[in-house]
């Protein structure tokens, strides 16, 4: 039996700790999320019609969120499973010593996972698992999804955080809105007024972080670098924009956006990948 908060399993499962401690968090969000609506100042006023497109992007936000999360966790993107024996060897491809194995050009291997894992990119710390070939696009849409979900949730409690701050001193104000903790920890202000501005912050910080990450890996997305390619300025894998979000995405790249259980099958295996002189011979 291994530790039940071990960073990784010999099965490939994800991380635990990290899992529970994102799962409090998001059980936090929607526990202060539930008091604001229904014991608080409410939702902002809206009309019918603008009340029900929110309960739909609402409704269309979280099914994104829980689907690609569920897809990204249950994707395994390390060697497991891989044949690898017997695949005929060329440039690119190295011994890892920890798995004992061959590995294709763009694997790595992950201290946390303890395993390699093809096309990896990095370790998600908040969901305990590797980035690779297999569940980089759930990765992608759930940082979009996010995005839209914290901020959602942030001009939600909006309302609510604003009344409160217009009932203290400026000074109060900024301190409440940087420093939750110390001010909870003094005693100038009650739980649940820590809760609310805590529970605000951490939305719009995670809001803008998912935001950033987006951009980057949108990024990296178009040029087809992974995050270890990026940083060392190599550019071997760089098909061209749409070429290069078909090898991520699949053909059906437009619209994984919107559904995260759309088929659209990757049209590589992770082991051999074009490179860009590939293409220009084929093209020549």
């Amino acid at each position: 039996m291994g530790q039940p908060w071990a960073v990784g399993t010999a099965e490939g499962a994800p991380a635990r700790l990290p899992l529970v401690l994102t799962a409090l968090w998001a059980s936090a969000v929607g526990l202060e999320l539930a008091y604001v609506l229904i014991l608080g100042p409410g939702p902002p006023p809206l009309g019918p019609l603008a009340r029900a497109l929110q309960l739909v992007l609402a409704a269309f936000q979280l099914l994104n969120l829980l689907g690609n999360v569920g897809l990204f966790l249950r994707s395994d993107p390390s060697i497991r499973g891989v044949m690898l024996a017997g695949r005929s060897l060329g440039q690119g491809w190295a011994y890892c010593y920890q798995c004992q194995s061959q590995v294709p050009p763009r694997s790595g291997h992950c201290s946390a996972c303890r395993v390699c894992v093809l096309r990896r990119d990095h370790h998600c710390r908040l969901l305990g698992r590797c980035v690779g070939f297999r569940n980089y696009r759930p990765f992608l849409c759930l940082l979009l999804h996010a995005a839209g979900v914290l901020l959602h949730v942030s001009v939600l409690l909006g309302p609510a955080l604003s009344a409160l701050l217009r009932a203290h001193a400026p000074l109060h104000t900024a301190a409440l809105l940087l420093l939750p903790w110390l001010m909870l920890l003094t005693g100038r202000v009650s739980l649940a007024q820590f809760a609310l501005a805590f529970v605000t912050d951490t939305c719009v910080a995670g809001a803008l972080l998912c935001g950033a990450g987006l951009l980057f890996h949108g990024m990296l997305l178009l040029r087809g670098q992974t995050t270890w390619e990026w940083a060392r300025g190599q550019h071997s894998y760089d098909l061209g924009p749409c070429h290069n979000l078909q090898a991520a995405l699949g053909p059906r790249w437009v619209l994984v956006w919107l559904w995260p259980f759309l088929a659209s099958p990757l049209p590589g295996d992770g082991i051999t990948f074009q490179t860009a002189a590939d293409k220009g011979l084929v093209a020549s």
